[in-house]
């Protein structure tokens, strides 16, 4: 139907998550349409952006420079981490413009069913980075999945032989939503993550 090229085109689109078919046919043909000055600055970006990002040797974020600017930022609380799972986490964070701290990225959480371990994450080099004493909390942010919580349990056991202060997210009602179409899962956590008022 297509030409080879613009079949490899198209393959090659359908390869990133959630891009079906039709999408990586529109988005090929978008490309092939745009003059050559766009799709040089698109293969130019892939390219640099593979060649320069890679991760913080401290935070294991994603960065250009190492350390990355968060964790080089002096006006940052070092006495305060933020552990997520995901560098995506750390950018929903940030978005808030509420928390001072550093971060941890765990890059993934345990999941026996998916065959991740807590050695193919990043724990062992949290319970490093704490080994100097300096860090005051650790604020648990994984995911409210099972996983995520799985994970939240397993630092929480490690870390509090260390003295140091772990706590987790809170969980429970989006601002907005209604109690009647809230699960009970959710209510539960609502309720356990009450504070006084």
């Amino acid at each position: 139907m297509y030409s080879e090229s613009v079949q490899k085109l198209i393959k090659e689109f359908e390869k990133f998550p959630g891009i079906g078919h039709k999408t990586a046919v529109r988005l090929a043909f978008y490309v092939l349409e745009a003059d050559d000055k766009f799709a040089k600055e698109i293969s130019d970006a892939i390219i640099q952006a593979k060649s320069k990002v890679k991760f913080c040797s401290k935070c294991f974020n994603l960065t250009d420079t190492d350390p990355c600017e968060i964790c080089s930022n002096p006006k940052r609380d070092k006495e305060l981490i933020c552990v997520v799972e995901d560098v995506k986490d750390v950018v929903a964070m940030e978005k808030t413009h509420e928390f001072k701290g550093q971060y941890h990225v765990l890059h993934g959480a345990i999941s026996p069913m998916n065959n991740i371990s807590a050695s193919d994450i990043k724990i062992k080099e949290l319970i490093t980075r704490l080994s100097d004493n300096s860090i005051n909390e650790v604020i648990i942010a994984t995911n409210p999945t099972i996983e995520g919580e799985a994970t939240a349990m397993y630092i929480s056991r490690l870390l509090k032989p260390l003295g140091v202060k772990v706590t987790r997210i809170a969980h429970g009602i989006p601002v907005g939503g209604d109690l009647e179409y809230t699960d009970e899962i959710t209510l539960i956590k609502a309720l356990e993550g009450r504070r006084e008022m």
